[in-house]
């Protein structure tokens, strides 16, 4: 029988044809499920394309898991490189991709700054791979190369006291009213502003601004219940004293003034009537600045101006409101002279005193300090005014008064001083360093000229700027103090100071 009419060959045929088919498909997958055998085996998996993502285009748990590792791999190679370059003088710090931020941010659970998934995304698919291996390699960091990082100067904590002084220097002026006590009466804060601004600058000028603000103080005080007024009103003096001080120490004569001003208020007898004490503490003071100052001046104005005669040439250092007042009262007395001013920096106060006197119509030159040798040539007497007068004789006045007395006595001009007993004082200084006050540095800086060197002294490595207010002049460079009491010579101070302070 021929094969074609069997049927059961057919169906054999038919069975073979489909376990070829079988075997082909099997050895298709094979071939397929290779890659994924050496995957489970600890090989490093190819990038990620967009098919191995979820349909919300997140990685999946393997993907995030590997992700890690790369993180973790970089991050060691990123701080090597850091440490590296700390050694090495102007290496900056190694560039951060964007992909470890956002990556770093997913590990710490918070959002990368202005990056979104999709960025990531773009980012790793445009990572490199490797034909010939299916691993793929960290990523590479190199340190940036794009503009070097400039170093930034360290901000410079030198101190800027000068050492010889240290020991002057205190709490800084204060300047504004922030921070006051609360029971600071509001004429003496603004007392306090003006004195540090010099708005009122001079020994006598303080004194008296301070006393008539302790008389405001005065009227406007009630006497707390249980309290009396000599106790407490003088522990309120006190505290309006201690603002003034904060605002700028204070002169001999004010601190002569307080002292009696609070062995007054002391003295108050307790049975006293709150009004009829406050009303008698007001005239004290009234009486003490008539007496102590406004008649004071009076008797050495005159005395003084009878020391001018006519031709004299009269040189006078800074700005003293004593000798301001003899100057015009011997112009206004017909006296025919001329007036040289000798001046410095910071303050210029005698360009206020050659101005005051120009209006009257005085012959006025004025110069500074360095030219001093030259106009003082023709000068016949000088005339200056104190802050202090000290107990060994010397004279505490503005810093220049010394260079103006020697130079006078190098050319044998007679020097007379003009101070009041107010100002007469039983301490005691050889020098400038022990006793002095420091005004604020940057007054010695030119205002509005950023040009000189001085103008960035606090960015300039050792530099330092000493602003002195006052200095000390020998007694051997004076021959007259013309007070109140008449004529005076230095040795004479102790005694007159222990005549008007029965107490000392």
């Amino acid at each position: 029988m021929a094969p074609a009419d069997n049927p059961d060959s057919g169906l054999g045929q038919d069975a073979t044809s489909n376990t070829e088919q079988k075997n082909s498909a099997q050895r298709t997958s094979d071939r397929s499920s290779k890659p994924e055998s050496k995957e489970k085996k600890g090989e490093t998996q190819k990038e990620p394309k967009p098919k191995d993502l979820t349909k919300d285009g997140k990685l999946t748990g393997a993907e995030l898991k590997k992700k890690a590792k790369e993180e973790k791999a970089a991050k060691r190679a990123r701080e090597k490189e850091e440490k590296q370059g700390q050694q090495l003088p102007g290496a900056g710090p190694s560039g951060i991709e964007k992909t470890d931020l956002a990556s770093q941010a997913v590990k710490k659970g918070a959002a990368a700054p202005n990056l979104d998934t999709s960025a990531v995304l773009k980012n790793q698919q445009k990572q490199p791979s490797s034909s010939t291996a299916n691993t793929q390699k960290p990523l590479a960091f190199r340190p940036s190369e794009a503009v070097p990082l400039l170093a930034v100067p360290e901000p410079i904590n030198e101190n800027k006291e000068v050492a010889l002084f240290g020991h002057l220097y205190g709490k800084a002026r204060r300047v504004t009213i922030a921070g006051a006590a609360k029971g600071v009466h509001p004429a003496v804060l603004a007392l306090g502003l003006k004195m540090s601004n010099y708005v009122i600058c001079g020994s006598n000028a303080r004194c008296i601004s301070t006393l008539r603000a302790c008389k405001m103080v005065i009227q406007s005080y009630i006497t707390p219940p249980q309290n009396s007024i000599p106790r407490h009103l003088t522990v309120h003096i006190n505290s309006q004293i201690d603002y003034l001080a904060s605002c700028r120490p204070l002169s001999v004569s004010t601190g002569n003034a307080i002292r009696w001003l609070k062995v007054v208020t002391s003295a108050v007898d307790p049975g006293t009537s709150e009004s009829q004490a406050k009303a008698d503490l007001c005239s004290d003071i009234d009486s003490y600045i008539e007496e102590k100052i406004t008649l004071a001046d009076r008797t050495i104005v005159e005395s003084a101006r009878e020391k001018i005669c006519d031709g004299d040439i009269i040189l006078t250092y800074a700005k003293s409101s004593i000798v301001q007042r003899i100057l015009t009262e011997a112009f206004h007395h017909g006296k025919k002279f001329k007036v040289v001013i000798v001046d410095s920096r910071p303050l210029f106060e005698g360009k206020n005193l050659a101005r005051a006197l120009g209006d009257l119509g005085l012959d006025v030159h004025y110069t500074l300090t360095q030219g001093i040798s030259h106009a003082i040539r023709d000068v016949s007497k000088v005339f200056l005014g104190a802050h202090a007068m000290l107990s060994n004789g010397r004279l505490y006045s503005r810093i220049g008064t010394a260079i103006v007395a020697m130079t006078a006595k190098d050319a044998n001009i007679p020097v007379m001083v003009c101070c009041e007993s107010i100002k007469f004082t039983d301490q005691v200084a050889l020098d400038s360093f022990v006793r002095n006050e420091v005004a604020p540095p940057d007054e010695l800086i030119i205002p509005g000229n950023r040009s000189t060197a001085l103008s960035s002294w606090r960015e300039t490595t050792n530099l330092q700027l000493l602003n002195l207010m006052y200095d000390l002049t020998p007694a051997d460079y004076i021959n007259t103090i013309i007070s109140e009491h008449g004529d005076l010579q230095p040795r004479d101070v102790p005694g007159i100071y222990r005549l008007i302070t029965p107490d000392s």
